[in-house]
């Protein structure tokens, strides 16, 4: 029986609580030959309690050693005061450079169960399907200088400096189309390019690779304001949509409630293939925050992490009938009505944080 190394890493606020139940869905695998060697350790906020940082050396080192990495969420209230190098979200980029995890993707599903959850009506998503790639090394939270200083007159001066090279572009590039091919071959490429000389590059390099080496694919170019307009008034007119790290960040957030919740949308952050194993460094996790207002009230929605699980079997493990199981699971188990409180219609029940994961085993259970 293969072993698979897994981090897992649960954070801050609801973090442990939906990484529980991923945990029970590892047991579950493992009972049926799919063999996981876990281990767990701090990030974000409960990090910098132990160790004064957002990540310890040591979780780093095993960071790089495992197979692929669980996150839960990172963040809250009570590190708004600690120094800026320390700050919970830190540790989760420290992961991603140090990682080299470049390539993030955002899967934007609306399961038929949930269409009436949206706050859009059923036929603009029903039938949802949309794969936002996101650059996530780059751009303007990592570009040097980024500085805040006190000027000669007491004011103060903040700089973020928004920075891209060809080579970042291109392989981002790359990765989108090589995913289009499997789905529908068409690429949205947002950007800025009326305004921004890093939209300019964008949109130079995204065309260059398209004609040298993805002529057969379908390829548009969209301004990332329209883009966040687009999404909300026709979504489905996407397939794989790509863009930069800062757009990224906020139209990957705008597809999240089309599917109903935040709760509801995994990620996973690819690094590039090992020129030996051909094996990629990843991290998985859900898109949704630590959530410190709901921390310990059972009423988190773990799916978005269980699917964070599900892409971790499929991308980084090669598990495809395995990963489809889950999904299937999750399909059946929102059509039975079960729902977390975010997706639960007023005045109807509402399940806990535990009660959803044991419904996931239950239907794996059933369904095998």
């Amino acid at each position: 029986m293969a072993t698979h190394k897994l981090l897992l890493l649960p954070g801050d606020g609801i973090g442990p609580e939906v990484m529980k139940e991923v945990e029970k869905l590892i047991g579950w695998f493992a009972k049926r030959g799919v063999g996981f060697e876990t281990e767990k350790d701090l990030v974000g906020g409960a990090a910098y309690d132990a160790h004064k940082v957002a990540i310890s050396e040591d979780a780093m080192k095993r960071a790089q050693a495992a197979d692929a990495v669980l996150f839960g969420a990172v963040g809250g209230p009570k590190w708004d005061g600690v120094p800026y190098a320390a700050r919970p979200e830190a540790g989760l980029l420290r992961l991603r450079k140090d990682l080299g995890l470049f390539a993030n993707l955002r899967p934007a599903i609306c399961y038929p169960a949930l269409a009436d959850s949206s706050t859009l009506k059923r036929e603009v998503v029903e039938g949802l399907d949309i794969l936002i790639v996101r650059e996530l090394t780059g751009g303007v939270y990592f570009g040097e200088p980024k500085e805040l200083v006190t000027l000669e007159d007491g004011s103060q001066r903040a700089v973020d400096t928004q920075l891209y090279t060809t080579g970042e572009i291109e392989r981002i590039a790359r990765v989108a189309f090589d995913l289009a091919k499997k789905r529908r071959n068409k690429v949205s490429s947002a950007e800025k390019s009326n305004v921004m000389k890093t939209g300019v590059l964008w949109r130079q390099v995204v065309s260059r690779v398209h004609k040298a080496e993805f002529a057969d694919a379908q390829l548009e170019h969209v301004l990332a304001d329209n883009a966040a307009m687009q999404l909300v008034k026709n979504p489905k007119q996407f397939d794989v949509l790509v863009t930069d790290n800062l757009f990224g960040d906020i139209l990957s957030d705008i597809a999240a409630m089309l599917t109903g919740s935040l709760g509801m949308l995994p990620s996973a952050a690819l690094g590039a293939e090992d020129a030996v194993t051909g094996k990629r460094k990843a991290m998985y996790e859900p898109v949704h925050g630590s959530a410190p207002d709901i921390t310990g009230k059972g009423l988190a929605n773990p799916l978005a992490m269980i699917g964070s699980f599900g892409m971790a079997l499929r991308y980084s493990f090669g598990l495809t009938e395995e990963a489809d199981l889950l999904e299937k699971a999750v399909t059946n188990v929102l059509a039975s009505g079960t729902r977390t409180k975010d997706l639960a219609a007023a005045g109807t029940n509402a399940v806990s944080t535990t009660d959803m994961g044991d419904a996931i085993v239950k239907e794996l259970n059933a369904l095998s």
